[in-house]
């Protein structure tokens, strides 16, 4: 198969959030047969010469991937439609705050004593409950992926925050092995709420 060979190369000739993963866990190519139709369906369309060319290049020094994590929630896969700051304070309903970062960062201050200087991705309210958190997609193991874990983690490690804090994480975080990140959330975090987006809407409708 294409992607399999071309996983064993040092770059891969498209930036795509899953590759990482794919490098590290082989047996996640069965699994997810609509993302390997998605990526293949992408070097196809490259053509031999352009695929050749991208697999030449130079490998970037550092590369970061956007988590798309409000617009995933703006599908309404939590069940409900995300809401501004007005609509979000007219009642005490199961709600997700939409807005800008300074919109959310000074809700989570004023109502809920969140301090941190770092943004929030997240703001809901279900069962009566306020829930806050910080959402990664983590590609890879070491350097700054880790530098984005440990951001999450600091959210949960908050101090007096008025609401439940949760960090959302996704990627290779869950590929069982000696990395670091497994074995803290395996760990010495075990204790505390890191889900991943796939168990979001179950979490928040059971508080």
């Amino acid at each position: 198969m294409l992607i399999r060979e071309l996983l064993k190369l040092d770059l891969f000739p498209i930036k795509d959030s899953y590759i990482a993963y794919l490098k590290r866990d082989h047996s996640a190519i069965e699994r997810n047969p609509k993302t390997i139709a998605r990526v293949c369906g992408r070097l196809y369309e490259m053509g031999i010469n352009k695929l050749y060319e991208k697999c030449s290049e130079p490998k970037e020094t550092n590369r970061q991937i956007g988590p798309f994590f409000r617009r995933w929630l703006n599908k309404k896969v939590l069940g409900i439609q995300p809401v501004a700051p007005d609509v979000f304070t007219k009642n005490k309903n199961n709600a997700i705050l939409d807005g800008s970062d300074k919109q959310l960062m000074d809700f989570a201050y004023s109502n809920l004593n969140y301090r941190r200087s770092k943004g929030l991705d997240f703001i809901g309210r279900f069962n009566g409950k306020y829930v806050i958190g910080e959402a990664k997609f983590l590609t890879d193991f070491g350097g700054h992926q880790n530098a984005q874990f440990n951001d999450a983690i600091n959210t949960l490690n908050a101090k007096n925050v008025k609401a439940i804090k949760i960090a959302i994480l996704d990627g290779v975080i869950y590929i069982k092995g000696n990395n670091k990140m497994y074995r803290d959330i395996t760990t010495k975090y075990k204790k505390l709420n890191i889900v991943s987006g796939l168990v979001l809407r179950d979490f928040l409708y059971q508080i």
